[in-house]
């Protein structure tokens, strides 16, 4: 018997590699400018600026990526030429997967689950990823249908009209933009702790893995 009948998950971060993507895509266009960007500081300062423009206005994730592309050159004094920002919305569709990632979704897949993603994203730079994913998902909302970005709560509140009374696990990588907005409207969350990070509050998620491939392990075992 499964433990869930349908399982939604975050993409970039979950089930993409979104650091490894960024950090070479800025490596890439950097040193097209014969610049040399450290790769910590690349993502220190993503991590910090992207929040801040979405949380800004809704607005298209094209230009959030352009926006905050174009911030963090700045903070890394790359003197980058007007227009080139579009260097990282560009580079989105070619972020790979993480190594287990098509293993454990055809697991759940063969195993009965429904799949879904939700995903802060634009729906052309989805399909773009969804070309490196295996497996088939029943349906994807992302922040262009919903108006909005997680941790708001558009992204859930559509998945819920779309899943009824089926039960369900959210399954992501941010504690921030999934495992605490999932908590708030009663969705039991998977914590897909892959840089063992501690949890921003004192409950916790419902479950933690280190790997997708972990918490494939455990949605398949027989309850």
């Amino acid at each position: 018997m499964r433990r869930f009948d349908v399982l939604t998950f975050d993409c970039y971060g979950t089930l993409v590699d979104w650091e490894r993507g960024i950090a070479e895509a800025f490596a890439t266009a950097a040193g097209a400018d014969g610049v040399t960007l450290d790769r910590a500081a690349i993502l220190r300062a993503y991590h910090e600026i992207e929040p801040r423009v979405q949380a800004d206005r809704y607005r298209p994730y094209r230009d959030v990526l352009a926006i905050t592309a174009r911030a963090v050159a700045d903070r890394l004094s790359w003197k980058l030429a007007p227009g080139r920002e579009t260097f990282l919305p560009e580079s989105l569709p070619s972020w790979p997967p993480f190594p287990d990632t098509n293993a454990a979704l055809g697991r759940l897949r063969d195993a009965g689950h429904r799949l879904a993603i939700l995903s802060n994203v634009d729906d052309d730079l989805l399909a773009g990823t969804r070309r490196h994913l295996a497996a088939d998902f029943d349906f994807v909302i992302t922040a262009q249908q919903v108006g909005s970005y997680k941790p708001a709560p558009g992204h859930f509140v559509a998945a819920r009209e779309r899943i009824g009374a089926a039960s369900w696990l959210h399954v992501a990588q941010s504690y921030f933009h999934d495992v605490q907005p999932a908590r708030a409207l009663g969705v039991p969350s998977a914590w897909i702790n892959r840089k063992a990070e501690r949890p921003l509050d004192a409950r916790g998620p419902d479950h933690e893995f280190r790997t997708l491939a972990e918490a494939a392990d455990f949605l398949t075992k027989a309850t």
